[in-house]
């Protein structure tokens, strides 16, 4: 069994793998970060068009138009509205499937790619 006098703690090289393995995935997390903040916008903007009376969201062009503005408001410039989301009326209701992936260069040619895919069923007002 080792003296309490002998067991110091962890060394300089313990500090450095430890600060190299934090720093790896706050990078991480930093590049990947605004793009699920950039999905929450969107998804809020999709369901506003249920809950937001003033709106007056009645045809699929009209839509387009509303989450064109909200991605201008929100800086969502890097991802094609046209591309991400479709919008098709049933039933007296807009199914809009947003779907698309982004991808960030973390290490030469490593990238991390997140992907949002999901359905809403919003009902016009």
């Amino acid at each position: 069994m080792k003296s309490a006098h002998s067991q110091k703690g962890i060394s300089i090289l313990g500090w450095l793998m430890m600060l190299t393995v934090v720093a790896f995935f706050a990078s991480a997390a930093f590049k990947v970060l605004p793009h699920y903040f950039d999905n929450m916008a969107l998804e809020k903007m999709i369901t506003s068009v249920e809950t937001d009376k003033a709106l007056d969201v009645r045809t699929v062009g009209d839509f387009y138009s509303h989450i064109s503005k909200g991605m201008q408001v929100n800086s969502i410039r890097d991802l094609n509205m046209q591309d991400a989301i479709k919008v098709k009326v049933e039933n007296n209701e807009f199914r809009v499937h947003l779907k698309y992936e982004k991808r960030e260069p973390l290490i030469q040619n490593i990238d991390l790619v997140v992907r949002f895919d999901k359905e809403f069923r919003v009902r016009m007002p």
